[in-house]
């Protein structure tokens, strides 16, 4: 899959409204050509509506998804889903809980798609009909590490919650269970962090800059 590299965004902090004649094109938000658009999107969607970014995100987005146990209400979750949507995972899914904390989605949940699973056996259906193989993500006895394990193009990462981690049946549902190599004195690394990492180990593997 090649990818054209990152860009520099010109601005970080929104724009005013549309100076001049306004362009054409049903992508457009004639509210936010006419008020400015200070959203947290990338230059090349400013200005356009929330739908049309959608769509177009859907053009390109990459064939791994991630899913999170949410027993206990995680505050990780909503950082998950804005590392989700800055490295164009297909679909984010809950596991567990319906409810969770977007306060650190930074309203990327709008852009990204997130669907619900009553329970890790619903979820491990939904896959298995899906035909995506379970990368599960913890520090558990017989994990892999990351850096020496090919991740499969089409699969789901699978993440557990702070602290506890991953449950027992997630694991036991998992085709491979894999870690990420570290050398401090701490036991484990943040929930949220760990995602990131994975996924972008994912893209490391699979995108070609």
């Amino acid at each position: 899959m090649d990818h054209p590299g990152p860009s520099h965004e010109l601005t970080t902090h929104g724009v005013g409204p549309w100076p001049g004649e306004w362009p054409e094109g049903d992508h457009y938000d004639p509210e936010l050509l006419r008020q400015g658009d200070t959203r947290n999107v990338i230059d090349r969607y400013r200005y356009w509506r929330m739908e049309a970014i959608v769509a177009d995100l859907d053009e390109h987005r990459h064939p791994f998804h991630v899913a999170i146990e949410n027993w206990q209400h995680d505050m990780n979750i909503g950082s998950i889903v804005r590392s989700a949507n800055a490295f164009a995972a297909d679909t984010v899914h809950i596991i567990g809980r319906r409810r969770w904390n977007k306060r650190g989605a930074m309203v990327t949940d709008r852009y990204q798609h997130v669907v619900h699973h009553d329970d890790v056996e619903a979820f491990v259906a939904w896959s298995r009909e899906a035909g995506l193989p379970i990368i599960a993500v913890d520090n558990v006895p017989g994990s892999v590490l990351i850096e020496t394990f090919a991740l499969p193009r089409e699969c789901v990462l699978l993440f557990g919650q702070e602290g506890p981690g991953l449950s027992q049946p997630a694991i036991d549902a998992a085709d491979a269970v894999i870690e990420i190599s570290q050398f401090g004195s701490t036991r484990s690394i943040n929930a949220s962090a760990a995602a990131a990492v994975a996924m972008h180990a994912w893209v490391l593997q699979h995108v070609r800059f």
